[in-house]
């Protein structure tokens, strides 16, 4: 219950910081890009704290006890993708005057109807990253303290909403500049002091894996989702209550909620879709997604789906809008690569002791957790009591900054791209927006937030990546050709996610692609932009438009945005 207070002051500095947004803030321009006044050095710690989200915080470490040391490719990918933006659309994005992505494609292309499907395609994106923070909000609150899910997940709705709306997007800067030195902090610290704590025997164990066959001592292990357990032979467990269950051998499905004790020196049951932590194939560096047998393909599908997703990203691209100028633009990016490697040197650390010291998580679907599991592991006292309260404070402050980004562009693209509206609009829409993710997020505990987040990053790098990429730098890009490509990796990426969710029965190469479908809907959609765009004639302002992109902002003429602002 300690640990819960935790949040409370995360919680308080939000609001109190987003405050500072409030007498700023009097039109829309105001709202949605703090007027282009952030600078580099604020710009770049609140793009990092934006992006560094309860995936990062939480979810790399999870996923690399549940899938092993290839998970590490995730923030390979994450990172690389931030390279990727500084050299081919940070500059020429604020050069364009935009507001939005929505807008951007307007202005480059002068077709609404263009504008209306890029809203669209912001909607779906802003969803899917938007549901697996306010879920863990709800799992990091319900595991550290008896609060029921729902509760952290209306908490964090509430918190997010109100900075918002008051606020707009300055408050959201100050708050996310802040989040991220916090959580650079409450990540680094007790990482460090994880590894002096633990040992030689458990550092040594962590750099030289041993599979995870057997429990050492009696485990209680709390099932949080369902998870269909494959047991080689008949398995004696106990309840809390004393009661004594008895598994029998082949496949069994333990329901959410369920919580069993594994005596010491029980075998460890298999988990169908993970793999033991610290066995051979745990070890491999690569990843083979749902057990398909394809591990270098999937390596590539995630990179591809990190990497390219990241340059189309909505929240991260509204970023770039709020600086003065392109050059100012891009030092943020370069900025943001350097901050966001240093991050990423940890969540290895946090994967490798979690795999030794807390194994068992990975059957019950709850390695989300690894990382505010860990102090206790080590030291049982107030010193354990204290570290857990700190990593509880970070991964508050995760998904609040995340969130704050993400409810932004949502927001922007009903009230500024699909149903204009004043600024009392776009606040509004703020709350109801945030309303709207809590409803979906309340089912989807038992939902990886991980896999979420890279099929966000999936449709991002499906659409808007091609789209930007094309539209900053070839002027034969085309609306048709436009509309097609960014359609056609929409319906592709959706397509095959929704395949991956209603067919568990798909095996082999067939479940990667659908699983994680960047590998060819990322081509796909490419391809369909150029076909398309070849067949006809691009817009007559198409060479004004490029001009703008990529000529120095002081040769040219002062450009007045959507929002009447200079």
């Amino acid at each position: 219950m300690i640990a819960a207070l935790a949040v409370v002051p995360v919680v308080l500095a939000t609001l109190l910081i987003g405050l500072r947004g409030v007498a700023a803030m009097r039109t829309t321009s105001d709202f949605l890009v703090a007027s282009r006044r952030v600078s580099p050095l604020l710009n770049s710690a609140a793009v990092s704290g934006e992006y560094l989200s309860a995936a990062s915080f939480l979810g790399v470490a999870g996923l690399m006890v549940k899938d092993g040391v290839g998970a590490l490719w995730y923030p390979v990918g994450y990172t690389a993708g931030y390279v990727a933006m500084l050299v081919l659309v940070a500059a020429p994005m604020r050069r364009s005057g935009a507001l939005t992505v929505p807008d951007f494609a307007e202005a480059r292309l002068a077709s609404p109807a263009l504008r209306r499907l890029a809203a669209l395609v912001v909607l779906t994106i802003a969803g899917l990253y938007l549901v697996p923070q306010f879920r863990t909000a709800g799992l990091v609150l319900s595991t550290v303290s008896p609060t029921p899910y729902w509760v952290g997940v209306a908490l964090a709705g509430a918190v997010v909403s109100t900075t918002l709306a008051l606020g707009g997007m300055r408050a959201a800067t100050y708050v996310q500049a802040f989040q991220f030195c916090l959580k650079l902090m409450l990540f680094t610290v007790p990482a460090l002091w994880l590894v002096l704590q633990a040992g030689a025997d458990v550092r040594h164990q962590a750099l030289h894996p041993v599979e995870f066959t057997h429990f050492t001592h009696d485990t209680p292990v709390e099932f949080r989702t369902d998870v269909t357990l494959r047991l080689g032979s008949e398995l004696t467990v106990h309840t809390p209550r004393g009661d004594t269950v008895v598994l029998p051998a082949g496949t069994r499905t333990v329901p959410a909620g369920r919580t069993l004790i594994f005596p010491a020196g029980s075998p460890a049951p298999d988990v169908r879709g993970s793999t033991a932590p610290g066995g051979p194939q745990w070890q491999r560096p690569l990843l083979d997604l749902r057990e398909t047998g394809y591990p270098l393909l999937g390596t590539w599908a995630v990179l591809m789906a990190t990497m390219f997703g990241t340059m189309g990203l909505p929240h991260v691209l509204v970023r770039f809008h709020t600086s003065p100028d392109g050059r100012a633009a891009r030092r943020t990016a370069a900025l943001t690569v350097g901050l966001l490697g240093t991050f990423y040197l940890f969540p290895g650390v946090y994967g490798a002791l979690g795999s030794v010291l807390v194994p068992q998580l990975y059957l019950s679907g709850a390695t989300d957790t690894v990382v505010v599991a860990l102090p206790a592991q080590v030291d049982s006292g107030p010193l354990g009591t204290l570290f857990t309260v700190l990593l509880t404070a970070g991964a508050c402050a995760a998904f609040l900054a995340t969130s704050l980004g993400l409810l932004l562009v949502a927001a922007g693209a009903l009230s500024h791209d699909l149903v204009p509206g004043g600024l009392q609009r776009l606040r509004g829409t703020v709350v109801a927006v945030a309303a709207a993710v809590v409803l979906l997020a309340l089912p989807a505990a038992g939902v990886d937030a991980g896999i979420l987040v890279t099929w966000a990053f999936t449709v991002a790098a499906s659409t808007f990546c091609p789209l930007l990429v094309l539209g900053i730098w070839w002027s034969r890009l085309t609306v048709a050709g436009a509309i097609s490509g960014v359609l056609v990796g929409l319906l592709a990426s959706a397509g095959a996610i929704a395949v991956a969710l209603f067919a568990p029965w798909l095996g082999g190469w067939p479940a990667l692609l659908a699983a994680q479908p960047a590998l060819w809907s990322v081509p796909l959609a490419f391809a369909t932009m150029v076909a398309v765009s070849l067949g006809g004639q691009p817009p007559p302002r198409a060479a004004a438009a490029m001009l703008r992109l990529h000529l120095d902002e002081s040769r040219l003429p002062r450009h007045r945005d959507p929002a009447g602002k200079q």
